[in-house]
């Protein structure tokens, strides 16, 4: 679906949208790169990149660090992911046979499609003011008294790892 860069770009710009409160607050790389668990210099690189496109602002020095260049209900994923992933669009079918769309389709041509379209949704229509909601409402449940109900561990996106069997 996407690659390192993307989820580490994400994962820089859903952080500075935590904390957006119109550019006054600034984080450096490496605060955070700690608050994701992510190498300093790989975040500086992302930081540099995402700058250059406008999408943050930097300033170094002592006050320094780094905000999101606009409110990130105007930001969508996509505005990174096409920075870092090839956005046209490949009409060879992944398990051969030639275009896909012309004769017969592979067996999962249909799943592929749907995929697709879900991503496209999700990358099109998602704006970063979801992470900044989302940590607003996590302050405001951490100040309020502990009726917090257990939760079970969630599911995540990534596909399972298979192990070999031992022979």
């Amino acid at each position: 679906m996407y690659g390192k860069q993307t989820e580490y770009a994400i994962a820089v710009m859903s952080r500075l949208a935590e904390v957006y409160d119109g550019g006054k607050t600034r984080l450096s790389a490496a605060d955070v790169a700690d608050s994701r668990g992510l190498q300093h210099p790989f975040v500086a690189k992302i930081l540099s990149q995402l700058s250059q496109a406008g999408l943050v602002i930097g300033s170094r020095g002592r006050d320094g660090g780094a905000a999101l260049a606009r409110n990130p209900k105007t930001i969508k994923l996509y505005d990174v992911f096409k920075l870092f992933e090839r956005t046209d669009k490949d009409d060879n079918c992944p398990f051969g046979g030639g275009r896909c769309g012309v004769g017969q389709p592979c067996p999962l041509h249909d799943n592929l499609v749907a995929v697709e379209k879900a991503m496209d949704h999700l990358l099109h229509d998602t704006t970063f003011e979801v992470f900044r909601i989302a940590a607003k409402k996590s302050r405001r449940q951490s100040e309020a008294p502990s009726t917090r109900k257990k939760t079970s561990k969630r599911e995540s996106y990534r596909a399972p790892q298979t192990t070999k069997p031992r022979r």
